[in-house]
């Protein structure tokens, strides 16, 4: 590192990182893919860039344009960046295929067990006994603030995705009951869940940075809420203002759950209600704590927490545990438990596919090299370091529309860094690397189209609110971490 603090990067090491223990840290395949996978086409950097700019020019001109279906238009997108990449055709199909049964098989189940348990709250009433108490404790200006802080707490052991199904529900009954614009209740809960995914561990990306570099875990999550609060204020309640002004829509009567057309026998408590959402949360945060104190995956509590933990057996044990707390109280039938599950996964087909697409396309872009393409192309910048890491995640989530390949891939870039820093110094490399990672999400982010049809929003419509929320994020969140620099 020079006097000035700003330094030529060094080869990228390897990108499965070891703990303090000397054993591997458990990555999954997307955390690796952007270094692990050998690019399916020889082109340049020039010539990949183009490829990219074309790929997604084609989406947004099909969707925009001439109206086509999401997932149509995502799959001859990917199709065509992998031509202009000069990828042989049946390797790009390969590639798409991949990313989009990869994310079906992770994000769908999920999706579609957060319907089902959607469903159930709504047809038991315990959907409307959560909205009646939030109306009645919470109202006017401060619903906002509501939203961002339950989103917050119940976000931080979530992957984002879980947390989108178990509240968007919620988030939409709310605007829908309480006469609230869509906006201004829907920023604030996506705001929440996004800075506790990118900045705040136990979630994998920041876990994997934080080991990658070398810093310490209690440090690194002190100062990661410490720059999660301003970030979450300013994205989340402040911005849906503008948000609210900007793209003024209901919530969609398709994904509001529906009060039941009969009378029941009683709807669920409260707090029974309550405990039954938040049993995926309890089981998560227990696998994440578990992780950190045990830290020896040969360990049988560490095994058994790590199957219980895992967001899919956590949101089905939620389901389960619903059909008793929820269903039954309130007098359904086996039978009509089994068609309340048919009626809950039949409006998600759409999202399913045009989520996968968007994953087919991610993987797409990563298996054409573009991943490697920016990290080549940024290792000899010169630039203050929290800054260069910053920027260097910034470049990767544009490329591939992933935050945690972002968050690993600029992790291991910049980790010759930390070398010379103090301990709270490589805490803030990680948040610098986090606060990069989720800059401006976009049509190759799967995120992207979850919240889209979601919140029955147009291209648009999105890239006006979820995006800019996103960028608002990275940015504030990205300057809090060079300030504390100057300070700490």
């Amino acid at each position: 590192m020079t006097s000035s603090g700003r330094v030529p990067l060094s080869p990228l090491p390897s990108p499965v990182p070891n703990n303090r223990k000397g054993t591997p840290v458990r990555l999954s395949v997307e955390m690796l893919a952007a270094d692990a996978v050998e690019p399916i086409t020889s082109a340049g950097h020039a010539r990949l860039g183009i490829a990219v700019l074309a790929g997604i020019a084609v989406i947004v001109l099909l969707i925009t344009k001439f109206k086509l279906h999401a997932f149509l238009a995502l799959t001859i997108g990917s199709l065509a960046l992998g031509a202009f990449a000069g990828a042989p055709l049946d390797k790009a199909i390969a590639s798409f295929t991949t990313g989009l049964g990869a994310t079906v098989a992770g994000v769908g189940v999920l999706i579609a067990l957060g319907a089902i348990l959607g469903k159930l709250l709504a047809d038991s009433g315990g959907a409307d006994q959560i909205v009646d108490t939030i109306l009645a404790k919470a109202g006017g200006r401060s619903m906002p603030w509501a939203m961002v802080l339950i989103a917050s707490v119940i976000g931080l052991p979530l992957f984002f995705e879980v947390g989108v199904v178990l509240l968007i529900p919620v988030v939409l009954m709310v605007a829908k009951r309480g006469n609230y614009s869509l906006m201004r209740i829907g920023i604030p809960a996506l705001a929440g869940l996004s800075v506790m995914h990118g900045l705040v561990p136990p979630h994998p990306g920041p876990l994997v940075a934080i080991d990658a570099v070398g810093a310490d875990l209690g440090v690194t999550l002190a100062l990661g809420v410490l720059v999660a609060v301003p970030t979450v204020v300013v994205a989340g309640p402040l911005f849906s203002k503008v948000a609210a002004r900007w793209v003024d829509v209901p919530a969609p009567d398709r994904m509001i759950p529906q009060r039941p057309s009969e009378e029941l026998e009683r709807r669920p408590g409260f707090g029974v209600t309550l405990a039954t959402i938040l049993l995926p949360v309890a089981l998560m945060l227990s696998k994440a704590l578990v992780d950190i104190v045990v830290d020896d995956p040969e360990q049988t509590v560490q095994r058994v927490f790590d199957v219980v933990g895992s967001p899919l057996i956590a949101l089905l044990a939620a389901v389960l545990l619903g059909i008793f707390t929820l269903g039954r109280p309130a007098g359904f039938s086996k039978e009509r438990i089994s068609r309340l599950v048919d009626k809950g996964l039949a409006p998600i087909a759409g999202i399913l596919l045009i989520v996968g697409a968007g994953g087919g396309f991610k993987q797409t872009l990563i298996d054409c090299g573009v991943g490697r393409m920016v990290l080549d192309v940024s290792k000899d910048w010169s630039i203050p370091a929290l800054l260069l890491a910053w920027l260097i995640a910034v470049a990767i989530r544009l490329a591939t529309g992933s935050a945690t390949v972002a968050t690993i891939s600029a992790a291991g870039l910049v980790a010759p860094l930390a070398a010379d820093m103090s301990t709270t110094h490589t805490a803030l490399l990680v948040l610098a690397v986090g606060a990069g990672s989720l800059f401006f999400s976009h049509v190759n982010d799967a995120g992207f189209w979850l919240v889209k049809e979601y919140f029955g929003l147009s291209v648009g419509q999105n890239v006006k609110t979820w995006s800019v929320m996103e960028t608002i994020v990275s940015v504030v969140a990205g300057g809090v971490v060079l300030l504390l620099s100057l300070v700490l």
